[in-house]
């Protein structure tokens, strides 16, 4: 047997338990969550995230308790929402929705979901690249710029891209593995990188660190052109960045894995390492570039940290973004692999990876990040609140839970008509009302709650049960 051979042979006996509830043998500890999660969330996103707040204006109070609110917020929403029905099905988002709402419904969700997770894993490949960049004086995209502004720019996304996309091809043990390895280090240099640019801020004690933090880092006034974030922007923000993956139940897909529904508090170690500690640091970085170079338009990730802390800040851009494109292509590659239980998971990965790619050289993707994380986690929200009242209350209100599969149909237009409506209603609150993007999710939420009761109730009819006689996918039927 070939190397070629024996590599498509391992590839192939993956088994990531598509369709199917993790086998007890395959559960891990709490352990390996908090590298996961660290490493994910002390990611490229970081080196894009944490500047905005000092663009935008936030003061040096706001951003320290909004964060901190946020933040807590955030782990509470993984823990008692994903964590809990994680552990409490075994199963990934996607078949646990074609249960519920059927395979038509999920075949168009699961597209849109794979799309935005491509969008997002090629955000942080884009962000490696402005760090792969330097040694060959590659020219770096601008906040304008729309289009590849270089062949060197388009190849050296490309081969970020592939080794991302070969990681994630190799399942959730290879990408955990990735993680356990990067997440400690990197978060080191974050905040060595923070620390040895503060005497060029003027801080040379801890006494300086507060003045300097209000009057110089974080100002309270937005650079030109850039709106003003008070600490309900911070917070909600802090909070619902990750919407799609807590309140929206996309990282089912990770926490099934866990022993225990209490593994969802390990995302603790990425939001408040990565979406705290990092985000504070990489801000002070970013304004002292703005300092040193006067040049608001340049937001390259790369350079910002090259200036800071030489090549070990630019590696750090590199791992970061790899940290985060890896699970993100993970997820994207279930929810197209969900569609066809036939087509192996690697091969799908592989595909979606080299779409991502090419997305990735897009240097908007990266640009326009801020408005893109909002708006991925606001279209994905309305499932996760039909999945958590299916789980949990459909039965205690005299309806039927997993009601496509218990009555054969391809389709449950409660949940078209759920997500539809509440998705309607976040853009007349945005059009009419001028609610900002970032505070649309909490009352979009309780819209989609009530209106999945509400159609639950038009639209079930009776049915006589049949679990053990329907089946969706050929496959036999677990009961859980």
């Amino acid at each position: 047997m070939n190397k070629s051979t024996s590599l498509v042979a391992k590839l192939n006996a993956i088994n990531e338990y598509e369709r199917q509830p993790i086998p007890e043998s395959k559960l891990k500890s709490w352990k390996k969550f908090i590298g996961t999660y660290a490493g994910e969330h002390t990611a490229g996103t970081e080196f894009v995230l944490g500047p905005l707040f000092v663009a935008h204006g936030a003061s040096a109070i706001d951003l320290v308790t909004g964060l901190l609110i946020g933040n807590v917020l955030a782990v509470l929403s993984w823990a008692f929402f994903t964590g809990k029905i994680a552990a409490k099905t075994r199963l990934t988002l996607y078949y646990q929705l074609e249960k519920i709402a059927g395979s038509k419904f999920t075949l168009i969700y699961n597209l849109v979901n794979a799309g935005l997770f491509c969008f997002l894993a090629g955000a942080m490949i884009a962000v490696s690249a402005t760090a792969v960049g330097i040694p060959f004086n590659l020219e770096m995209p601008t906040l304008t710029d729309i289009l590849p502004n270089s062949l060197g720019w388009i190849l050296t996304v490309f081969a970020i891209g592939a080794i991302t996309t070969v990681v994630a091809m190799f399942g959730f043990e290879q990408v955990s593995k990735f993680a356990n390895i990067a997440a400690p280090w990197m978060i080191m240099v974050f905040i060595a990188a923070a620390v040895g640019v503060l005497p060029r801020l003027g801080i040379n004690s801890l006494a300086d660190f507060w003045p300097v933090a209000k009057n110089t880092i974080w100002t309270g006034v937005p650079l030109e052109g850039q709106s003003q974030f008070t600490f309900w922007h911070i917070t909600f923000f802090a909070w619902f960045c990750n919407m799609a993956m807590h309140i929206g139940m996309a990282d089912m897909s990770i926490l099934r894995y866990a022993k225990k529904w209490t593994a969802g508090f390990s995302t603790a170690s990425g939001v408040f390492l990565g979406h705290y500690i990092a985000w504070i640091a990489s801000g002070i970085l970013y304004s002292l570039f703005l300092l040193e170079s006067n040049n608001s338009l340049t937001f390259a990730p790369g350079p910002i940290a090259y200036e800071a802390a030489g090549i070990a800040g630019a590696v750090c851009v590199v791992i970061a973004g790899w940290t985060t494109a890896n699970p993100t292509l993970y997820r994207a590659g279930l929810a197209i692999q969900s569609i066809n239980p036939n087509w192996k998971t690697w091969k799908v990965t592989l595909f979606v990876g080299l779409f991502t790619t090419i997305a990735a050289c897009f240097p908007a993707l990266v640009m326009r990040l801020l408005e893109f994380v909002a708006l991925y986690g606001l279209i994905l929200m309305p499932v996760g609140a039909v999945i958590f009242i299916d789980v949990y209350f459909m039965e205690r209100w005299g309806l039927v839970k997993n009601y496509a599969l218990e009555s054969g149909k391809k389709l449950n237009p409660a949940v078209a008509f759920t997500w539809i409506l509440t998705l309607g209603f976040c853009l007349v609150l945005n059009l009419f009302a001028d609610v900002e993007i970032f505070f649309l999710g909490l009352p979009g939420w309780f819209v989609a709650v009530i209106a999945y009761l509400i159609f639950s109730k038009l639209f079930q009819k009776p049915i006589v049960f049949k679990t053990q006689k329907v089946n969706l996918t050929s496959e036999p039927i677990l009961n859980h």
